[in-house]
């Protein structure tokens, strides 16, 4: 039988990240156009983390875990298969935006709730840090934007022009907790 369990990472826990695979066969994207959402064909494979992706990765979780953020994770068996983390830092003009840095399904664990476990932790987190508003950077590809908008998550009201100008081919997103 398989056990799940959830569980908030220190930031000597956080080599588990290399163990997810979250490898995806892409066909389509988002982009943000005139207002809306167009999609557009964007055939890619996205592989395993680069290893300096990866390193930069978990440096920035232990600096978001060194201001009081939380990092958690989703274990099947002992083995890591999806994680999820909020800045405790607030953002947005009346500073109520918590913005979830992370969320990663592994390619076999997609498609079975986890990732909505997840994101229910991240927005229950984010309450508890004092916000009103989740803020999600999004991959724009279109499984990952669907998954946010099929989750209640809204094109941000508010565009975090620090987050826009570091991954200004997401797609903003926010959702009210």
């Amino acid at each position: 039988m398989q056990k799940i369990t959830y569980k908030e990472l220190t930031e000597n826990e956080l080599y588990h990240l290399k163990e997810i695979d979250r490898s995806e066969k892409i066909f389509t994207s988002y982009q943000y156009q005139n207002g809306a959402l167009v999609l557009i064909d964007t055939p890619i494979s996205a592989g395993s983390f680069d290893p300096l992706e990866l390193e930069e990765m978990i440096k920035h979780q232990q600096e978001l875990i060194s201001w009081e953020g939380k990092v958690i994770a989703v274990f099947e068996n002992k083995h890591i298969i999806g994680v999820a983390s909020v800045d405790k830092r607030k953002r947005g003009r009346n500073k109520d935006y918590c913005k979830m840095d992370i969320l990663y399904v592994s390619k076999n664990s997609r498609g079975k709730k986890v990732g909505q476990v997840l994101l229910q932790k991240c927005k229950g987190i984010a309450k508890a840090f004092g916000a009103s508003k989740l803020y999600i950077s999004a991959t724009p590809t279109k499984n990952t934007v669907d998954f946010y908008t099929g989750n209640n998550a809204i094109l941000v009201k508010e565009l975090d022009e620090e987050l826009f100008k570091m991954e200004p081919n997401d797609i903003h997103l926010e959702i009210e907790l």
